[in-house]
Parts: C-alpha cells; sequence; structure tokens
C-alpha cells in the first residue's frame, strides 16, 4: 500500500554541536554514521515524555527529527527552550522543514520488489537494513528512503521534494499495478499500529508516563557518556525494578466483540473492577476483532506480567461488558519479524 504521511512534522538540527545537543536531550543514543537512525524520547527531568520521535544523521552536523503531525511547534520549542538553558549554548539550530518534503510510505510485503521496480538502488536485506537511510532515485526525483515502519510490514518512508511528489507517486502507482498496490490513509495506519502495538504521544505517551511504563525502556542507552535529560530519574526507577516494579503499565487489549469496534476513552476492568482506561483503538482487520492500547494500574503492588495474566479483564463500552484479552506484547507480530524481513 501506499500511505500519504506527509503531516508528520520534519525538524532539521543543524550546526557543528548538533549532535552533542541532540546526545544531551535524548534518551537513546544519536546515529554516529550517516544515513542511521533511531527511535528515542525527549524525555522531562522526570523521565516522562514531552516527545518522541526519530532522528536520522544526514551529515556530522546535520540531523532530521521526523515526530507527529500535531507536534512541529511544540517539539521545536521545547528543544529550543533546553538548547539555550544549556551552557555554553550549542552551535546549533533548529529549522522546520516540514512543508519542504512529501512522505509517501511504501508499506507490504512486496514493498521491496515495488522499490526495486522504480529505482536502481539495492535494496536487499544486507544493503538497505531496517533503520537505515539513503538518497536513492526514484523517477525523475533523487529521494530520502528510510527504512521505518508504522505499521508493521516491511516498508520504506520516502521523503520527496513537494515539486517531485506527483512524478514520485505516479511511478509508485504505475510499477506498483503489477503487485496490487492500493492508497491507504490514516485510519488504516492507526488500526496497523494497534495491532503491533505502537505507541502515540499524545495518547498513549505523556510527561506523566515513563519509558519502563510505556514498555520502552529498549530505547533508553545507559552508556551514552552524557547526562541526557531525565537520567537520572530512569536511573532511580531502574534500581527500584524498573518495568518490573512500576504500578502502571501501557497494554495491548484485543476485545472478543467482532461486531463492534472501540473509540478510546472505554473503562477497562480487572476481575470487574475498574483498573485503567482505553487510551487509542481501532478494528484490527488482520486479527478480525478491535483491538487497542489502554494504561492499567494497580493499587497494591507492581502491573508485571504475572499480575496481568492472572486477572479477567473485559472492557465496558457503553454499558455493555465485553472480553478482553491483555498483553504486554503485540496481538500481531510481536517480534517484529515482518518488519526486518
Amino acid at each position: 500500500a501506499i500511505f500519504d504521511m506527509s503531516s508528520f512534522a520534519k525538524l532539521l538540527v543543524k550546526g557543528p554541536d548538533a549532535q552533542a545537543a541532540l546526545d544531551a536531550l535524548v534518551a537513546n543514543r544519536v546515529p554516529r554514521d550517516d544515513g542511521g537512525t533511531v527511535y528515542t524520547g525527549l524525555l522531562n527531568e522526570r523521565g516522562g515524555y514531552e516527545s518522541d520521535f526519530t532522528i536520522t544523521r544526514l551529515t556530522d552536523d546535520e540531523f532530521m527529527i521526523v515526530t507527529g503531525s500535531a507536534q512541529a511547534v511544540r517539539d521545536r520549542d521545547v528543544i529550543e527552550r533546553a538548547l539555550q538553558r544549556m551552557a555554553p549554548r550549542p552551535r546549533c539550530a533548529v529549522v522546520d522543514v516540514t512543508a519542504m518534503f512529501a512522505v509517501i510510505a511504501v508499506m507490504g510485503p512486496q514493498s521491496r520488489a515495488l522499490m526495486q521496480a522504480v529505482s536502481t538502488a539495492d535494496f536487499s536485506p544486507a544493503a538497505f537494513p531496517f533503520g537505515a537511510s539513503r538518497e536513492i532515485d526514484l523517477g525523475y526525483a533523487t529521494v530520502r528512503a528510510t527504512r521505518l515502519s508504522y505499521v508493521g510490514e516491511l516498508g520504506w518512508e520516502l521523503y520527496v521534494p513537494v515539486e517531485f511528489a506527483v512524478g514520485v507517486y505516479e511511478s509508485l502507482m504505475q510499477a506498483g499495478a503489477a503487485f496490487g498496490v492500493m492508497n491507504a490513509g490514516y485510519y488504516a495506519i492507526d488500526s496497523l499500529r494497534l495491532e503491533k502495538g505502537y505507541r502515540a504521544w499524545g495518547r498513549e505517551l505523556s510527561p506523566d508516563i515513563n519509558p519502563f511504563e510505556a514498555g520502552l525502556a529498549f530505547a533508553i542507552d545507559w552508556d551514552k557518556d552524557v547526562d541526557f535529560r531525565g537520567r537520572a530519574a530512569l536511573l532511580a526507577l531502574r534500581d527500584a525494578g524498573g518495568a518490573a516494579a512500576v504500578t502502571r503499565r501501557i497494554v495491548s487489549l484485543v476485545v472478543d466483540a467482532p461486531h463492534t469496534t472501540l473509540w478510546g476513552g472505554e473503562l477497562i476492568l480487572r476481575d470487574g473492577a475498574p483498573a485503567g482506561f482505553v487510551s487509542s483503538a481501532a478494528f484490527g482487520h488482520s486479527i478480525g476483532r478491535p483491538v487497542a492500547l489502554g494504561i492499567v494500574s494497580r493499587r497494591d503492588g507492581a502491573a508485571d506480567k504475572d499480575w496481568i495474566g492472572a486477572g479477567a479483564w473485559s472492557i465496558d463500552l457503553a454499558g455493555e461488558r465485553f472480553p478482553a484479552q491483555v498483553a504486554l506484547r503485540a496481538p500481531y507480530d510481536p517480534d517484529g519479524a515482518r518488519v526486518k524481513s
């Protein structure tokens, strides 16, 4: 499928101190090689999420941040305020380039074959691994292809100068006819990312949710030689037990009600008692049932895997309760084999 993801915000951080400044801000390690991409959280001093995004290293002094559609102004402001508080002030600037690039995402099991049909670049797993970003030829255009996915399938995000967007789209659709290519929109993205358990800032992630509660501690680089923002709070949480000790967790839910759907905000019950709420929901067409992410809490101990597995869970939808499967792992391809194939 072809997704138009042009509304995703794009920020450039440019200057000789850009890498060092970003390393001091984000929890993960900023890429050291040109064309490297990482997913990371931008945290506050309490360890909560001010944002989450990907960082791609374009050159040694230029990095591209790709964040949510509604977050360009806020994320730029958070980053610039943090830079102003650093001493000495880093020699770098933040530039909003959202309007300069369309983002056309090519996603699905046939995406490698389609990309190979429209470009002379090598898209084999060895030449173009997950997380890599390259400039490639595509029709008359030179575009940046980044192998990432927000829909849980093999694919590439194409960052296309806006003046070439129509030509690139037409080339993909023409060549894609042989592979059954189709257009897909943001409702499809939301359904697919929920089946994969991908979190979204403003829904699952917030300034009050930390990476251990979110199940995203894998995106923290504890060995960075810089005291990034929120590190002290996260170390205290880690020393107290980390994900095994927190009393609140983000979980995936599959509801045994194939005839209906959820909208978000519904009450989650454990053994008949209120235990949390649905933060995002959609119908999961791959699994044939409503799928959601939610936040559940435990009053008398850690909200760990054993506590979650021992409960009888249900969702209250407009006064009617439906049984639900609740887990810390995604209901669809939890190991990510399809994304990294």
